[in-house]
């Protein structure tokens, strides 16, 4: 694992983004095709709007998995991941393949249906951010580091759904659910890239802990697992790497 802290926030997006077009762009290249995978939130924003506006990429050429979703939630919700992605990258830049949770789906069903769907075959890079309780993906702590399944169903913890109100997804805790779908930690680790965006002076404890070293690789601390792969960089800005 890298870790790049950048000038300003826009800078920690053009960066990651410029990081993410070239792994897209040479899986394209050496092979006909790139397999990515896409986190939302905030944070990732700004890193989206960067992404996109690459005229350099062959998107026709990719294959988009969603990492993560609420259960319950229609598409049409404004705090959707479905809705985000779709006003944020699916229909900036159409993706060749376009793989969604469905939130309202039977969340067993849906959570076979899209680990058929990833299968085995190798993600080339995968677009990931790290929550204000170190939770990778929606892998909130104690992460479970041992599932070989690809997505799971997963209980969100209180620190999580607070942080989804903050950023004003939600106007209650009470609205947040309760649980969501969520890429396991193990699949997440066997993409050939990561390119992880983090802002936000919010983000800083979680950046301390889970990326310092301070602390040992846990499930306690999910991110802390980006530690052991060979080809992570993280990109922080400096209200996020205030605390390093």
């Amino acid at each position: 694992m890298e870790i790049r802290t950048c000038g300003t926030t826009r800078e920690m997006a053009r960066e990651a983004a410029a990081a993410a077009a070239s792994a897209l762009r040479e899986a394209i290249r050496t092979q006909g095709s790139a397999r990515f995978i896409v986190a939302t939130g905030t944070s990732q924003i700004s890193f989206l709007e960067e992404l996109t506006s690459d005229k350099d990429i062959d998107w026709s050429a990719t294959t988009m998995f969603h990492l993560d979703e609420y259960v319950g939630l229609s598409a049409d919700h404004p705090a959707s991941f479905v809705g985000y992605l779709q006003k944020r990258l699916v229909q900036q830049v159409h993706p060749g393949r376009v793989h969604f949770l469905d939130g309202r789906a039977d969340p067993e069903a849906e959570r076979k249906r899209l680990s058929l769907l990833i299968g085995e075959d190798p993600v080339d890079v995968a677009f990931v951010g790290i929550g204000e309780n170190g939770h990778l993906a929606f892998n909130d702590p104690p992460a479970d580091f041992e599932t070989r399944e690809p997505y799971l169903l997963v209980t969100l913890d209180e620190a999580c759904r607070r942080q989804q109100v903050g950023e004003g997804w939600f106007s209650s805790i009470e609205e947040v659910p309760t649980q969501a779908l969520s890429m396991s930690i193990h699949r997440i680790m066997q993409s050939r890239r990561i390119i992880c965006t983090v802002p936000d002076r919010r983000k800083a404890e979680a950046v301390r802990d889970c990326l310092s070293g301070r602390n040992p690789v846990t499930p306690q601390y999910p991110a802390s697992i980006l530690r052991r792969h060979e080809n992570c960089t993280v990109f922080l800005d400096p209200e996020a790497a205030s605390l390093l």
